[in-house]
C-alpha cells in the first residue's frame, strides 16, 4: 500500500505504474474519495469543536438562555451520528481502493504485459551433456520405486505427492541443507505455522486479488498459506522495532499450500506444481533506505544462487517485467533451474523487494536515530522450495545406470552417501 500523501503529490507516477502492471484501477475515483474523507473529517472535527465550545458555555449561562444551549448541544451531537457513518463507509472504500495501488517500479523493470517481457540477466553453470537417453523425473522415481503417486491419488487426489525411501531422505536434507546455509549468512531459522488469518494475506499483498489461490477452513477463520512469508510478514505486525535490529534475517520454514487455480493443464505430472510442499523462506526487514534495500536484496538473491551452486545446478538470473512481478515488487527476479527432459529453464526462486508497500499494510515499524517513526521495508526470496528442486536436482544428477549422484554439499545429510538408488539400467 502507497502512502496516500505520496499518491497525491506523485499522481503521474501512480498512474504510470498503475498503467504498466495492468492493474484494473481507477486513480481518478480514489483520488475523489480521498478528498470526500478529508472533507467528512473536517466536517466532524468542526462539529465537535462547535459542540464541545457549545457545551462550554452551558454552565455560565443564565436559566434563560441554557435550554438553547443544551438544545443546540443535542442538534450537534445529531449532526455528527449522521456523518460518522458516512465517514467511515468513505473510509472503508478508499482502504479497499488503496489496496490496489501498485508499489512504484523500480528504473530498470523491464516494461511489458506478462512474462514474456522477462529479461535474462545471465547463465550460470554447466547443463549437463549425458551419453545415454536421460530419464524425466517420473520415471526416475517411477524406476527407483521412490514414488507411488496412484496410492497418493487416491488419498489426496490431484496435485499430490508421496516420496518413498531415499527420495524422501532427499527431500528432507534439501530442506536441512538450506536452512543450515542460510543460518550461516546470519538468518535466524522459524519454524512457523501455515495456518494464518485473513488478514495475513492482506498485509502481505496476498490479498486482494489472490482468494483463489488460497484453501480456506470450513468453519474457521483460518487459510492455509502459500510460504512462510506470510506468517513473518505478520509476527511483528503493529510494533516498534529498534533500529539497531535491523535489518532483521529469518529464515522460515514451513508446509506450504496452494490451489494452483487457473493452471489446469499445466505441470500436472510429476513434483513441478502440487497443491502441499516445503518450503524454506528468506525474509529480511530493513530501515525505509533504498540503498540498504537494494543490498539486501542481492544479498538474499546471493543467498538462492549459493544454494543452487551447492546443488550443483546449471540456472539462469531473469529480471521480471512490470506485468509479472505483482502489485507489491518494486524490484523482482526470478532464479530458474535447468530442467533437462524439458530442455528450458524453470522457476524455483524468486526474489523482491516491496520497499514500505507491504509494511505499510502491516503496521510495521521503527523509530530512527532522529526519533521519527518510519514503516520498514521488506524483501522476499525463496531459501529452497521442495519438491520442485528435485525435479532439476534429480534430472541433472542422474547416471547411466538409473542412479542418481549426490552432491557433495548434501552427502553429509543422507549419511555420507554419494549415489542414490540402485543400478536399475
Amino acid at each position: 500500500m502507497l502512502d496516500i500523501k505520496f499518491i497525491r503529490e506523485n499522481e503521474g507516477a501512480v498512474r504510470q505504474a498503475i498503467q504498466i502492471k495492468r492493474v484494473q484501477l481507477d486513480l481518478a475515483e480514489l483520488l475523489t474519495v480521498d478528498r470526500t474523507v478529508t472533507e467528512l473529517r473536517q466536517r466532524i472535527e468542526a462539529k465537535q469543536a462547535e459542540r464541545n465550545a457549545n457545551a462550554k458555555q452551558v454552565p455560565k449561562a443564565s436559566a434563560e438562555e441554557r435550554p438553547a444551549l443544551i438544545q443546540k448541544g443535542k442538534d450537534l451531537g445529531e449532526e455528527l451520528k449522521g456523518l460518522e457513518p458516512e465517514l467511515r463507509a468513505a473510509e472503508d472504500t478508499l482502504l479497499g481502493l488503496l489496496l490496489r495501488v501498485p508499489n512504484i517500479p523500480h528504473a530498470s523493470a523491464p516494461e511489458g504485459e506478462d512474462d514474456s517481457a522477462n529479461v535474462e540477466l545471465r547463465q550460470e553453470g554447466q547443463r549437463p551433456a549425458f551419453s545415454f537417453e536421460p530419464l524425466d523425473h517420473v520415471e526416475l522415481l517411477a524406476l527407483q520405486g521412490w514414488s507411488d503417486p496412484e496410492r497418493v491419488a487416491r488419498v489426496s487426489g490431484s496435485r499430490s505427492y508421496l516420496l518413498r525411501g531415499e527420495a524422501a531422505r532427499l527431500e528432507l536434507a534439501v530442506l536441512t541443507f538450506a536452512l543450515d546455509y542460510l543460518t550461516d549468512q546470519g538468518f535466524t531459522p522459524v519454524s512457523t505455522t501455515a495456518l494464518v488469518r485473513p488478514a495475513t494475506l492482506t498485509a502481505t499483498g496476498h490479498f486482494p486479488g489472490g482468494e483463489d489461490q488460497v484453501y480456506r477452513l470450513e468453519g474457521e477463520e483460518l487459510m492455509l498459506a502459500g510460504t512462510s512469508e506470510v506468517p513473518l510478514n505478520s509476527l511483528y505486525a503493529g510494533e516498534q522495532l529498534p533500529e539497531s535490529e535491523l535489518p532483521l534475517r529469518l529464515a522460515g520454514l514451513s508446509a506450504a499450500f496452494r490451489s494452483e487455480a487457473g493452471s489446469a493443464g499445466r505441470d500436472v505430472r510429476g513434483l513441478m506444481r502440487v497443491h502441499e510442499f516445503r518450503k524454506v523462506e528468506q525474509y529480511v526487514i530493513c530501515r525505509a533506505d533504498e540503498a540498504e534495500g537494494l543490498r539486501c536484496f542481492h544479498e538474499i538473491l546471493n543467498n538462492a544462487e549459493g544454494i543452487l551452486r551447492a546443488l550443483e545446478l546449471p540456472y539462469r538470473v531473469i529480471q521480471n517485467s512490470t506485468g509479472d512481478m505483482g502489485l507489491g515488487k518494486h524490484l523482482m527476479y526470478d532464479i530458474e533451474a535447468w530442467v533437462p527432459s524439458e530442455e528450458k529453464y524453470r522457476e524455483t526462486h524468486s526474489c523482491s523487494y516491496l520497499t514500505d508497500w507491504q509494511a505499510r499494510r502491516t503496521g510495521l515499524r521503527y523509530r530512527d536515530e532522529q526519533g521519527r517513526l518510519q514503516y520498514a521495508h521488506t524483501l522476499n526470496n525463496t531459501g529452497i522450495a521442495t519438491p520442485r528442486i528435485l525435479v532439476p536436482l534429480l534430472e541433472n544428477h542422474q547416471q547411466a545406470d538409473g542412479t542418481v549422484r549426490v552432491p557433495a554439499a548434501l552427502q553429509p545429510y543422507l549419511v555420507g552417501k554419494a549415489v542414490l538408488g540402485r543400478p536399475v539400467r
